[in-house]
């Protein structure tokens, strides 16, 4: 892959890096998995990668509405064409929300978890 939007961060790192192809960039903006993780910096120099990090937190919101405007720009549509799909782990039904936020106060989440509202379309359960 070219680009990985991560937000799981420390325990991901590794495999992240691995996964980038040659010139390809890993921006972190999230930690769910630690602030630590293992690097081989050996692979970050022979496929030239670019790693860096941001946070929304402290941005303005002028910074935050030109980030969102971005977004919507060059990314949105590359989601509802198919080009970028995210990984959906599970989907649960709202009265299983506790146990999909156990999943992830137990960092066992890879993939997305979906809430869904109306229930019987919950079907994709792990």
């Amino acid at each position: 892959v070219d680009v990985i939007l991560d937000i799981v961060g420390g325990s991901h790192l590794e495999q992240n890096v691995k996964l980038l192809n040659p010139d390809g960039r890993l921006v972190t903006i999230g930690i769910l998995g630690g602030a630590k993780g293992t690097l081989n910096l050996g692979l970050v120099l022979s496929k030239r990668l670019v790693i860096t990090g941001s946070t929304l937190r402290a941005r303005s919101p002028a910074e935050k509405q030109h980030i969102a405007a971005q977004l919507q720009q060059h990314v949105w549509p590359h989601i509802a064409n198919g080009a970028i799909r995210p990984v959906v782990q599970a989907a649960f039904p709202l009265s299983e929300a506790a146990a999909a936020h156990t999943l992830l106060e137990n960092n066992q989440a890879s993939g997305k978890l979906v809430l869904i509202v109306d229930e019987k379309h919950a079907s994709t359960r792990a």
